[in-house]
């Protein structure tokens, strides 16, 4: 897991601690917001970790939890002055929309990283021409340029020394378009068998010979992490969402995953299928 503060680090601190202080009492949520004479929408928005909060409102909130042991109650003060300020990707709010916010803020703090496209080579693996080659068939109003530097910065981040296990299941049909064209695809796929061989992703290919499977219309990825449940987020025909309490339909995809995994071609035949692709490549 990264190591930088991150104002969304802190968050979800608070968030995990307060919601299993909270458990510990039996109180919910709505027991809380009457106890501290909140609105119950402000106690959501906390163990969702999607704001702030101040140490006199934490302080407030552990009491009423009886949480009292001093060495818990100091770091998590440290936490609540940490989870004021801007997170990485506020610079890129103009082209970020609040789900993918949402998202990014569990990613920052994700152990690992499950991920599948039907169409596309995933974000993390996109090369730089292939972003650019990619979002050049945008609308013309799409800012091109902010997108591939929010879209970079984000792979800085996932591939750092202390980042996420990153595992990706690659479809043939991603592989085989020529987004770009040859030399584009040529960079790409050298690009994807390096990340593999240098162990920062767990690589499969999902074969055309697989045939139909339950997620030919949505790419995903799931988060796991070593304290909490996985965090979904799913991209379709329906929009996006990002999706931590329909434990259902993580579960859903959770099945999905693993439905690909056997269906995908192993690390070694992953690799050797990107040097035939590569290799018919440079004779034509």
């Amino acid at each position: 897991m990264p190591t930088a503060t991150d104002p969304s680090l802190n968050r979800r601190k608070l968030r995990l601690a307060l919601k299993a202080a909270r458990d510990k009492q039996g109180l919910t949520q709505r027991d809380a917001a009457d106890g501290l004479e909140w609105s119950l929408s402000k106690v959501i928005r906390i163990e969702a970790g999607t704001v702030s909060l101040s140490v006199t409102d934490l302080q407030a909130m552990l009491r009423l939890y009886e949480v009292t042991d001093g060495g818990v109650v100091k770091e998590l003060e440290q936490a609540a002055r940490g989870s004021k300020g801007q997170s990485w990707w506020s610079d890129y709010n103009d082209v970020i929309a609040p789900p993918f916010a949402q998202y990014l803020g569990y990613e920052n703090a994700a152990d690992s990283i499950r991920t599948y496209h039907p169409t596309l080579i995933p974000g993390l693996l996109q090369t730089t021409d292939y972003m650019t080659a990619f979002f050049r068939a945008s609308p013309p109003s799409t800012p091109r340029a902010r997108n591939v530097d929010l879209r970079t910065a984000r792979q800085e981040r996932v591939f750092s020394e202390d980042g996420p296990a990153v595992n990706v299941i690659v479809d043939e049909s991603a592989l085989r378009r020529l987004v770009g064209g040859t030399g584009t695809m040529r960079g790409q796929l050298t690009h994807i068998k390096q990340l593999a061989a240098e162990g920062k992703i767990g690589l499969r290919v999902l074969p055309l010979s697989a045939g139909a499977h339950a997620s030919l219309e949505d790419s995903f990825l799931l988060l796991g992490f070593h304290d909490d449940e996985d965090v979904l987020y799913v991209a379709g025909p329906g929009g996006v969402l990002t999706n931590r309490d329909n434990r259902e339909m993580v579960a859903h995809y959770q099945e999905c995953f693993e439905d690909l995994t056997d269906k995908a071609l192993n690390p070694e035949a992953s690799a050797a299928f990107i040097d035939d692709l590569l290799d018919q490549m440079n004779r034509s």
